[in-house]
């Protein structure tokens, strides 16, 4: 493994897109200013602010050995051993990023399931600590030793790395936008709009939009990849509403097979007596571009029979 190489390569990707969306302002004539902007006066504004990692208490960020989401795409060489706090996107893809590189990496979760939407089955790859809250941590002697305990009460144990990675979300950063100027008050957390429907983009084609939020995909590009839409199996089961299971296995696709990447599956589950779809989860290989298909077929308020009789290539 060449890491400095695949850094390189890494930045020359970056840059490549940035420099791809400068491009796309001058062809639309839209003046970009590089600098700090603060607000002076205004009737009425939309501000785009950044985000910055949320801070952990207890935990120093210093980027080298206790290292924010930036900070893991910019280390010096493969950690033995990596601790990752927060079993959310961020933190899982990190963490398999640097796992198939080599690093024996274990996830700390405060909740008792990781990935929101992301069905029970497909939560498996990585070593987890569920349920388990970090109280601090401490470097000693090029390692850092993190404390952690049961959330809900119990033994404590020290977990021994040498990176951890703090990846329990990101939150605006509203430091100089000079907000105070125009009589803006900041609450402890965020600004939660009461109108969801309200939208810029909406503003712009001069109506309102339509989400529907049952049938927005999520992927996390691990390897291999998750991916889902829909409900999952718990979240079925707790409206007592009949339903049924399709789960078939990448180890029976003569593809995956031949490709040597036979981890993960498909499931679909629909409803019992009409045979909708409720919701598909995926693990496995391509599972962000196949997850296309279920979207569109839920969208459409397609039956898994529907789909079943839809020709599709082979193998």
């Amino acid at each position: 493994l060449n890491l400095e190489n695949m850094m390189k390569a890494k930045d020359k990707a970056v840059t490549g897109l940035t420099k791809g969306i400068e491009s796309l302002f001058k062809k639309n004539g839209v003046d970009y200013v590089k600098g700090h902007g603060r607000l002076v006066s205004a009737n009425e504004i939309e501000v785009d602010g950044l985000d910055e990692p949320t801070p952990f208490k207890g935990l120093e960020i210093d980027e080298k050995q206790i290292v924010t989401s930036t900070g893991a795409l910019s280390l010096e060489k493969v950690p033995e051993k990596m601790v990752v706090i927060g079993g959310g996107i961020i933190g899982l893809e990190l963490g398999s990023v640097w796992k198939r590189l080599g690093s024996d990496v274990t996830v700390v979760e405060y909740l008792d399931s990781i990935g929101a939407g992301m069905d029970g089955e497909c939560a498996y790859g990585i070593k987890f600590k569920m349920g388990t809250k970090v109280i601090d941590a401490s470097k000693k002697g090029g390692k850092v030793f993190v404390n952690v305990e049961p959330a809900k009460g119990g033994s404590k144990e020290t977990l021994e790395a040498n990176v951890v990675l703090v990846s329990i979300g990101r939150r605006p950063y509203t430091e100089n936008l000079g907000l105070e100027n125009v009589g803006i008050e900041l609450d402890e957390k965020a600004h939660k709009a009461e109108e969801e429907g309200i939208a810029a983009v909406e503003y712009i084609a001069g109506g309102h939009g339509h989400v529907n939020y049952d049938v927005i995909p999520s992927v996390i590009y691990t390897h291999p990849e998750v991916a889902w839409c829909g409900k999952t199996e718990e979240e079925v089961k707790a409206t007592d509403r009949p339903y049924r299971v399709g789960n078939f296995p990448f180890a029976a696709n003569s593809r995956a097979r031949t490709n040597l990447d036979t981890q993960g599956f498909v499931k679909i589950i629909s409803d019992a007596e009409t045979d909708t779809i409720l919701g598909v989860h995926i693990i496995g290989p391509n599972a962000g571009e196949m997850i296309g298909e279920a979207v569109l077929a839920m969208e459409y308020g397609a039956s898994s029979e529907d789909i079943a009789r839809t020709c599709h290539a082979h193998p």
